[in-house]
């Protein structure tokens, strides 16, 4: 079985000056995913190990430094999906929570549901899953645009994760802060399986990025999953995928997909998409902040 894991930093404008740092934590997200699934771990564990690297990390729109919402506070999203019994996990509106991506797992571990704010944030606190006060989420940089109504030339968008374990097994996953000073208790597509998020084993998995209000209309990730499902390799699925959306609605996306033979495929209509995978056919992690073309793997 080919082990396969792809991560995305978010469909946006990533500035010269970003471009470091954006690829240095795409690469770590996906070494760390990989660590998980080549020691024998899970697709879950794989997934959500790369996406706690990006809320750790500034740099993204997931947990820590998440952009800020209307009354200049952080509220987070997040999904998961496993591709075999298409057990799945959702969050949205929570604030205080250092890893949500780690508390929708949980929920998928325990009951499908999708949980929202403090009734999400009391199953957090229930289930043991790392805290902190709303006020440890903001970074100094987003407080400041968000103070000064700076348009915001790194337009910050959702991360999210891909990978296929030994067994088979394919999982999706995003995490997001949603859209710089969005309303209160504003929630998008980043938590909702078949937009945010999809995974079946037979098909493939899907996790994509964006602005929310276009891509939940035209339901982009089983959309894509749809179009992988009829023969396509993965970044052809993924470019088809984004044409659909783009055909029917304005917005900007991306995605990010696995199909169950190992393969990754990626495509984005947004300036760029910060985005590492690996697969057991190569010996280190390849990154990229825009898409380029390259040969079917």
């Amino acid at each position: 079985m080919v082990l396969s894991i792809i991560v995305h930093g978010g469909a946006k404008t990533i500035s010269q000056e970003k471009v470091a740092a954006n690829n240095a934590g795409c690469t770590a997200a996906a070494e760390a995913g990989w660590a998980v699934l080549a020691s024998g771990g899970t697709a879950a564990e794989a997934v959500e190990a790369a996406i706690r690297v990006l809320e750790a990390d500034q740099t993204f729109n997931a947990g820590f430094g998440s952009v800020l919402n209307s009354k200049g506070e952080v509220e987070l999203d997040a999904g998961i999906m496993e591709g075999g019994s298409l057990a799945w996990g959702a969050i949205a509106n929570v604030q205080g929570l250092c890893h949500p991506i780690s508390v929708a797992r949980k929920i998928m571990d325990k009951k499908p549901m999708f949980l929202v704010a403090d009734h999400a944030e009391h199953f957090a606190a229930e289930n043991g899953a790392e805290r902190c006060t709303k006020e440890d989420l903001i970074a100094e940089e987003q407080q400041q645009e968000w103070e000064e109504e700076k348009e915001v030339i790194d337009r910050p968008n959702t991360v999210g994760c891909v990978a296929l374990d030994s067994s088979g097994t394919l999982v999706a996953g995003t995490s997001t802060g949603g859209t710089m000073n969005k309303p209160a208790g504003r929630v998008g597509d980043s938590a909702i399986i078949g937009s945010g998020l999809f995974a079946e084993n037979e098909q493939g998995a899907c996790s994509t990025t964006g602005d929310g209000e276009s891509i939940m209309p035209v339901v982009l990730a089983k959309t894509a999953i749809d179009i992988l499902a009829s023969g396509k390799h993965p970044d052809e699925a993924a470019q088809m995928a984004i044409e659909t959306l783009a055909s029917k609605i304005a917005g900007e996306a991306g995605c990010v997909i696995i199909d169950p033979q190992g393969r990754v495929g990626w495509a984005h209509n947004s300036t760029d998409m910060a985005c590492a995978y690996r697969t057991s056919e190569m010996d280190k992690v390849a990154v990229f902040t825009k898409k380029k073309q390259l040969a079917h793997r």
